[in-house]
This record gives C-alpha cells, structure tokens and sequence, in this order.
C-alpha cells in the first residue's frame, strides 16, 4: 500500500506543483498569455490547496482517507482537463482554482493524515518511505513532461497526466487504500504520551510554535525554489554553474531521507524538526554572508528540507492525540501552504542587487523558525 501510494504521490506532485517548470513557457509562447499570469496559476492553486486543508483533514477524520485520495485524483485529472482546453488566461487560472482542492486531497498532507488513521504513531515509518517515493516526482515527471510538450505540446501534455490520473492512480486509491477505523494508540503499542490540544493554554502554545515552524520552513523553501538559480546567477555563476549547483539540493533531500529511515526511529522527532530547521538555517545564512562554499550551502539547505518533510508529518503523532491526527494536519497546512501561495511573489520584489536582501530575510525566517524549535522543545519538557 505504500509503495502505491507513493506511486501515485510522484504523479500527484509531477502533475500540479512541479507542472509550471517545464510547461509554463510553452504557455505563454503558444497563447501569448503573459507569464507571470501563467505562472501565478500555481499560487491560485497552493492558495486554494491551503484553505481547503482544514476540510481535507476533517473528512479524512472520520471517513478515512481512502475516498479523499480518489477524490483528488479525480479533481486533478478535472483541473488538468480544464488546462488543456482553456481558451483564455481566465479560464486557465480556472483550471488552476480545481487542481488546488485536487492538490489538497492528492499529496503529502492527505496522505500522511491517511497513513496515520491507519497506523496511528506507528505511521512514522510509512510517512519516511511515501517522502522517499516523492522525492523523485521531479526527477521522473520533468524529463517526462518535456518529452511530452516536444512531442505533442502542452495541451495534450496536461492531457495525458490527466489520463494517467484516471486510469493509474484512481483505481490505486480505490482499490489498495484499506478503509479502517481512526488506529487506537494501545494497539500501536506506543509509551509516548500524547498533548491535548483542548486542556489548556500549554498544548495551545505547542500547536502554535508548530504552526510557526512549517510556515516559516514553507516561505523559505518556496521562495528558493523559485528564485535559487537567479539569485546564484546574481553571484556571477553562469547558467549552467547555477543549475549545476543546484541540482544538489536534490540528491541532498534523499540522502537525508534515507537517513531518517535507518536511524530516525532511535530518537524523538523533535530532535529530526530541530536538526532539519538548524541545517536549512544554517545552508540560507551561509549563502547570505557570501561564504564562498555554495555548494556545502546548498547541501545543508538540501538536507534539511528534505528531513524537515518527514519531520512535520511525525511530529504531530507524538505531540497530539494520533486519532486526530489528520485534523492537525490538516490545520497546520493552512497557513504554511498561504503562504506558500505568496512567498515567490513577496520574492520577487526583494530579489534586487546581489540578492543578499532576500537571502538575509530567508535567513531570518529560517532562524526565527529555530527559535521556535527550541521554543517548542521546553514547551513540550513542561507539559509532560
């Protein structure tokens, strides 16, 4: 199951958040439809993607995340149907306002919130395997997405991920997704004692510091994932050097996924959330002093976004009821995806000079995010 999970997991995120990378240039050459509005389609969609969250992580709640999953897939073979056939920039950013309750239902959040009704604390594991799975949905579907728009341009690009939607991943969630009841924490066998959320001020702190830590590892990751070449370009780097550069940051997120999975479960995911948030401060700080080892930069940067993944869906199993699980997930999500939605645009204007302005707010982010770890790591020593 998780294995086909994290099948669909790579078509799911091939197919919405890393679209625009490849197809948003064929776009605008082919309709003359202005970039940024063609680029903005993703905003709309991450925008909507985080206002639905909440309602993602209720239903999956109390009816499991079996239908939500199928759902989604259902939304993105929709909102990828209306890409195709979009006869205008409205109607396209149409397509993009479906796709976001697709994105929703389809990827990292409704499946760790499935994974935890299903396994409760024990989901840790899963959660580390499905982001492993994931992790390569760049790395297959951009080559894929490129041969696609040479071959038969990009509506029918849009089209064939929307075919692959219905006849792969719907079948997959609906078949292979097991519809169970929300998991009991004595039949996970776990020790861990759960915060809740509703006794008092202390748990509403943790949920809080926890809300802050994923927002601001959310505004730095989706600023650079935006803005990371132009701005190693600013440093005097050809084209070539700054895609060389960082295509590190790829290999790095793996590696430290591959690391979590063979030590991670002999410590507490606190201490994952505080690694990952201390190496992503450290990888954006050194960029913004001009340290002259980029390269070790991005690496750290790198790991730490990749092991922060795995992090912000562990960390909740232990620090709130599991049987909830999908509800926090699914409330924690609004806010960083939000910002998610305006983090490249808000970028843009601070990505002037050498880009040191926006990597010193980046870097602020990232150790105000620290901060907050630490933050979190007394807050949860008092209330247990």
């Amino acid at each position: 199951m998780t294995t086909a999970l994290g099948i669909t997991l790579i078509l799911s995120w091939g197919s919405s958040y890393y679209l625009p990378a490849v197809l948003a240039g064929p776009i605008a050459q082919d309709t003359g439809w202005p970039l940024p509005w063609v680029v903005s389609g993703l905003s709309i969609g991450l925008l909507v993607s985080g206002l639905a969250s909440p309602v993602v992580g209720r239903i999956i709640h109390h009816q499991g995340g079996r239908m939500v999953l199928a759902t989604g897939s259902g939304l993105l073979a929709v909102g990828l149907t209306g890409l195709a056939l979009a006869p205008s920039v409205a109607a396209f950013l149409g397509g993009w306002l479906v796709l976001g309750a697709g994105m929703s239902a389809a990827l990292y959040d409704a499946a760790f919130g499935t994974m935890g009704r299903l396994y409760g604390r024990e989901a840790r594991s899963a959660i580390t395997t499905l982001t492993l799975w994931a992790g390569f949905a760049s790395t297959l579907c951009w080559p894929l997405s490129t041969w696609l728009v040479e071959v038969y341009g990009w509506r029918n690009a849009c089209l064939a991920y929307a075919a692959l939607h219905l006849a792969v991943a719907l079948p997959v969630h609906l078949l292979l997704i097991p519809s169970a009841e929300p998991a009991d924490d004595q039949a996970t066998g776990t020790a861990s004692r759960t915060v809740q959320p509703s006794s008092g001020s202390s748990p509403v702190l943790i949920f809080v510091l926890l809300a802050g830590i994923q927002t601001l590892a959310a505004l730095v990751a989706s600023t650079l994932s935006v803005h990371l070449l132009a701005l190693l370009q600013m440093r005097g780097l050809t084209a070539v050097e700054a895609v060389s550069l960082g295509a590190l940051i790829g290999p790095a997120q793996v590696g430290a996924r591959v690391l979590e999975m063979l030590v991670g479960r002999r410590h507490h995911p606190m201490a994952a959330m505080t690694v990952s948030i201390g190496l992503i401060a450290t990888g954006v700080a050194l960029l913004a002093l001009h340290v002259p080892l980029l390269g070790l930069a991005l690496v750290l940067y790198g790991g730490g976004n990749g092991l922060h993944t795995i992090a912000r869906g562990a960390l909740p199993l232990v620090l709130f009821d599991p049987r909830h699980y999908s509800l926090f997930l699914g409330r924690l999500a609004l806010p960083s995806l939000v910002v998610q939605a305006g983090a490249p645009t808000l970028g843009a204007w601070l990505l002037v000079g050498d880009g040191t302005l926006l990597l010193t707010v980046l870097a602020g982010a990232a150790i105000l995010a620290l901060a907050f770890c630490l933050l979190l790591v007394g807050a949860v020593r008092r209330i247990e």
